[in-house]
């Protein structure tokens, strides 16, 4: 008596491990319609917008802070240059 109950048991486990795994059929109140005469219309699909165009600099900020560095270097180093210059002719 107590191996059928537990046989019963057991058979009722599997049975709600069973449904849970598989997904109930369900049937639809609605049922397709198509018309046989007239026009048939569809969704609008969904279509890429392009944004408006982004321009770039040609040369970034950080570039044009190098390039300025670097003008201003040449600068000091000329100035010193002619300065080098000019004290070195009143000893000749």
């Amino acid at each position: 008596m107590r191996f059928i109950k537990m046989k019963m048991l057991w058979s009722k486990l599997n049975l709600r491990k069973h449904s849970e795994d598989t997904m109930p059929e369900v049937k639809s109140i609605f049922r397709e319609v198509l018309p046989k005469q007239g026009q048939l219309s569809m969704e609008d699909v969904p279509t890429m917008v392009l944004c408006k165009p982004k321009l770039l600099p040609l040369k970034s900020v950080t570039l044009e802070k190098l390039e300025k560095m670097q003008m201003e270097a040449q600068e000091a180093v000329k100035m010193q240059d002619l300065a080098m210059k000019e004290s070195a002719k009143p000893l000749q």
